[in-house]
């Protein structure tokens, strides 16, 4: 543990305001870390030297308070966790501003690896590979057949509607970045507008949900699904779209972006599919256009991430290529919808 504070975390304030509201928690001074590879709210490791916990707040400078909703995250976790979905144990919620300089939460440690790509999930090797993918797939069976009314969740968002929502919000989201010609994108749009499927009955939804947003243990079992914050109360299958986008091969050497596909062992979308539908029971003859959304949904999100580079408001490496990509995703998503 780094002995200089990390941005946004002063481990002092934090340890005094646990021994008010959590007394026994934390048996000394605590120390902090930064966990890497957070996308947006920040993840932060502390410890006391015995015990570990985990804190999540808000980016630093963040506007959009409903964007990165500490009590939403705090309260999907919370009732999940007497479920079958593996999430770490929620421990305290705080939204004493004064504390760390915004609302927070406390979270147990779970030890586990998140594999962000193939190079990283080959050294298990295909069988362990398949496993672990496999159980992504049961993990998201689990979590959609939650009973939102049973465990609190009933108000957690707003269904009907939903996927003509996600539709216009994300093309709102195109508008806002547009700097450029993008051949096909509106095309892409358009025809999804087109063919909006009926959907199933709504779930709880993680929204985000992919490899490396899980922990893997030892055990090549999925261990805790992190990151809700995107989570409401939606389209079951849209999770779905979403895995089968990011198992799809995607060959762009050198790209800041990558999907796992490439491991030795990783199953082939038609697996994941065939596997989920299944064990949940749902028509998924539809998957086509959920997968093509995510397809879009990403080539915007690439798209913002490029308008802002242009305008000098990113810094690290790899953005200068992250314009290139979103053409390969627009095309993806068009080919996607046509051969579905």
């Amino acid at each position: 543990m780094s002995e200089v504070p990390p941005p946004g975390l002063d481990p002092q304030q934090l340890r005094g305001h646990l021994d008010r509201t959590r007394p026994g928690l934390v048996n000394g001074p605590l120390s902090a870390r930064l966990i890497e590879g957070g996308r947006s709210n920040l993840t932060y490791v502390v410890t006391d030297g015995t015990g570990q916990w985990v804190v999540r707040r808000p980016p630093l400078g963040h506007v959009q308070a409903t964007a990165h909703d500490m009590k939403r995250e705090y309260r999907v976790i919370s009732a999940l966790h007497p479920t079958a979905v593996p999430v770490p144990q929620p421990l305290l919620f705080c939204d004493d501003e004064s504390v760390l300089g915004s609302p927070f939460y406390v979270m147990e440690y779970v030890a586990g690896t998140p594999f962000r790509t193939a190079e990283q999930l080959a050294p298990l090797g295909p069988e362990r590979t398949r496993a672990a993918v496999l159980g992504l797939v049961d993990t998201l069976v689990e979590l959609h057949a939650v009973d939102p009314v049973a465990v609190g969740l009933a108000d957690f968002g707003r269904p009907e509607g939903f996927l003509d929502r996600q539709l216009r919000r994300w093309g709102k989201q195109l508008d806002g970045s547009r700097s450029r010609e993008l051949a096909g994108i509106d095309e892409l749009h358009a025809a999804l507008g087109r063919a909006l499927p009926g959907s199933p009955e709504p779930t709880v939804i993680h929204g985000d949900y992919r490899l490396d947003n899980v922990l893997i243990g030892g055990d090549d079992r999925i261990k805790a699904v992190l990151d809700w914050e995107m989570s409401t109360l939606g389209d079951p299958l849209t999770d779905l779209g979403l895995l089968v986008m990011y198992s799809a091969r995607l060959e762009l050497p050198g790209s800041p972006i990558s999907t796992t596909a490439g491991a030795p062992g990783h199953p082939a979308p038609a697996e994941l599919i065939e596997r989920y539908a299944a064990a949940s029971g749902r028509d998924t003859t539809a998957i086509a256009w959920y997968t093509a959304f995510a397809w879009f949904k990403l080539a915007v999100i690439l798209e913002g991430i490029h308008y802002r580079y242009t305008l000098g408001q990113t810094v690290g490496a790899g953005f200068d290529r992250i314009g290139d990509l979103v053409p390969v995703f627009i095309q993806h998503g068009l080919t996607t919808l046509q051969e579905g």
